[in-house]
């Protein structure tokens, strides 16, 4: 059997080539900046952290926020490649852009974290988890990144963090018209529109996406390559009926084409268990829309949200094994009031109280069943019940609690909390905070049901998982606010973790894992204005996520790490950046044996480095390379990634 390589590129090697790129880049843009007197104003950040929106400096969670000018500088174009600089993330693609792309949050599985668009639940209902293959950032305005169980607030799904995504709104009393488009090496072509507009009582914003590259063969057997081809249409807005009602609404369509490869499991193969060339294609079709009427009462001291959402999945795959597919649905209604009031003369202090109710259904349908029973339209109820509390004393130190009761036809009824609180030193620019949760996590439809016909079966015997974490952190602001940086130290404890177990002929079934899983690990960030213009941020995780047995994970890299420095020249009118992620050794599974072993996946550091120009003050050009030392590495085994591939385009505003 060929024995596959990792990572050829030596450790070594790797060092020297990135030391060397970011030492020849210092000197270059330090001889053109001479004023360093000028500190950036940053606006104040306000995220979603509960049930409501909260300034930044009053969470007391573990948190990042991506917003969408920082993604422009570094000219990112998917969510998942902005991830990978996030603290406390690991991202894993299989292959190809448009390949299963997996994020987990400390040590977590896909399906534990929840992932929100514009507030409506976009994680499949089939496989619980969102897959990030194709997802743009043409229209995002900020990313949040909840870090620990946040159940307690959202349910199961949140047990190891929340992404919020929030796309760009509309603006009031004009328009405006971005267009973006850029082509690559790989026979990439990307464009994207976005259009704003508004009068005096309303928004709204319209965009539209599409891409499409020819790829590279994600296998080391053959020259066929892999590409993708995507469509993604998204609209919001919002009318203010009075000074105190507004009505909202989103809708997000998304049609996705992604050439895969498939495993070669014919026993006595020379390939066998290797990823091969084959002629298999994933196909998905998504709907996601959301409503809701907020009224604000006694000077916004009471305000009401009722909302509404639905959210369709359809997914279809071609293999050499036969063919897959399934159609997913959920259902959403909720609603919230919360109450706000002051008690200056006890403590200096403000409260605010949340109640909210939720009702959801989703439902999920093998298209292909191996069995009559396997066929049938599986369907779930759940019923929630919120409450939170939020304090706030001498506008130093402020507290968060919240318990929350789901009521579950297909699982026993639970019961989940959280507690967090940071408390500020102004006068020394440090913030503590600190924070204690549980969560739970429901099998999902393919995990219960069975997915793939004959190969994956379903257990329908399977437990939730619950989970139990805490987390504590500092955030330090130094060099007259210039600076900042931050670290976290968390611990989880996982029981009854569902995982596949795999036979020698491949067929697989999931099950609960006796025994409890741990993680721990420390999170650290940085963030510096090192001269007038010139930024650096940068990012490191020690993680340990065991399994029962105490063996390791699976993709799920003990140290990873990001760097990049983004420099704007000319009044800034032009921008240089170098970005760099590294993903230390990990393991995954290694089918060629029976029983399955773990593989051993080499450390790799991706550079990216670009630049763009403001020629006027309504077109911008630009470029970029990826992969700047042409890496060979894997980040699912077997699977190939993309090798140094350059890009150009330009982006013109009206």
């Amino acid at each position: 059997m060929p024995t596959k390589q990792c990572c050829r590129k030596k450790p070594a090697l790797r060092a020297v080539l990135f030391s060397s790129t970011l030492l020849g880049i210092f000197p270059a843009v330090s001889a053109v900046a001479d004023d360093t007197d000028t500190v950036q104003e940053l606006s104040e950040i306000v995220i979603t952290a509960g049930r409501n929106p909260v300034p930044a400096e009053k969470v007391g969670r573990a948190f990042t926020v991506l917003t969408g000018e920082e993604l422009e500088k570094t000219q990112t174009r998917y969510v998942a490649d902005a991830l990978r600089r996030v603290p406390g993330v690991a991202v894993s693609r299989t292959g190809s852009f448009g390949g299963l792309t997996q994020i987990r949050i400390r040590g977590s599985e896909g399906n534990h974290v929840l992932v929100l668009i514009d507030g409506v639940e976009v994680s499949g209902t089939s496989s619980g988890e969102f897959d990030f293959g194709s997802l743009q950032v043409a229209d995002i305005d900020r990313i949040e990144v909840i870090r620990g169980p946040q159940s307690a607030l959202f349910g199961s799904n949140a047990a190891a963090g929340v992404i919020q995504i929030i796309t760009k709104g509309g603006i009031r009393n004009g328009y405006k018209v971005t267009g973006r488009s850029e082509v690559g090496t790989d026979k990439t072509v990307l464009g994207n529109v976005l259009v704003q507009g508004g009068g005096e009582t309303y928004d709204v914003a319209v965009s539209g996406a599409v891409r499409g590259t020819e790829g590279f063969n994600i296998s080391d057997y053959g020259s066929e390559k892999d590409g993708d081809r995507n469509l993604t249409l998204n609209g919001k807005g919002r009318w203010d009926i009075t000074d105190d009602v507004y009505v909202d609404g989103n809708l997000r369509f998304v049609d996705r084409d992604s050439d895969t490869d498939d495993q070669d499991f014919s026993w006595g193969s020379p390939t066998y268990a290797e990823v091969i060339d084959t002629p298999s294609t994933v196909e998905s079709t998504e709907f996601f829309g959301g409503g809701g009427l907020t009224w604000e009462l006694f000077e916004d001291r009471f305000v009401q949200k009722f909302r509404g959402e639905v959210a369709s999945q359809k997914y279809r795959g071609e293999t050499t094994g036969g063919e897959n597919g399934s159609d997913g649905k959920r259902t959403h209604l909720s609603y919230q009031g919360t109450f706000a009031f002051e008690t200056p003369q006890l403590l200096s202090s403000a409260h605010s109280l949340t109640g909210a109710a939720e009702w959801e259904r989703e439902t999920y349908r093998n298209v292909y069943p191996s069995s009559a029973s396997q066929g049938l339209k599986q369907e779930r109820d759940l019923f929630g019940t919120v409450a939170e509390y939020r304090g706030e004393f001498f506008d130093r130190a402020f507290v968060t609690g919240a318990v929350r009761y789901d009521q579950n036809d297909s699982f026993k009824n639970t019961v989940t909390y959280s507690a967090s609180g940071a408390y500020l030193f102004p006068d020394f620019g440090t913030r503590l905070h600190a924070s204690v949760g549980t969560g739970s996590t429901n099998p999902t439809f393919f995990e219960q049901f069975g997915f793939v016909p004959s190969s994956f079966i379903g257990n329908p015997n399977l437990k939730p998982e619950t989970n139990f974490g805490w987390d504590v952190g500092v955030e330090q602001k130094f060099w007259q606010d210039r600076g900042s940086f931050g670290i976290t130290y968390f611990q989880e404890r996982l029981e009854d973790e569902i995982q596949t177990q795999f036979t020698p002929n491949f067929e697989s079934t999931p099950v609960n894992l006796n025994g409890t899983s741990k993680r721990r690990g420390i999170e650290v960030s940085l963030g510096l204005e090192v001269i007038k213009n010139l930024y650096a941020k940068a990012a490191y995780t020690y993680l340990d996520a065991k399994e029962p047995s105490g063996e390791q994970e699976v993709r799920r890299p003990p140290h990873s790490g990001s760097f990049s420095l983004t420099y704007g020249f000319h009044e800034n009118r032009g921008t240089v950046f170098v970005d760099a992620v590294y993903n230390g050794e990990m393991t995954d599974f290694d089918f060629s044996v029976s029983p399955t072993r773990r593989a051993t996946l080499g450390d790799y550091i991706n550079i990216n480095v670009g630049a763009d120009y403001q020629v006027t003050d309504n077109l911008q050009v630009f470029g970029r390379v990826e992969n700047l030392l042409d890496q060979d590495y894997e980040e699912v085994y077997g699977f190939n990634t993309q090798g140094f591939t350059a890009f150009a385009g330009f982006k013109a505003t009206f």
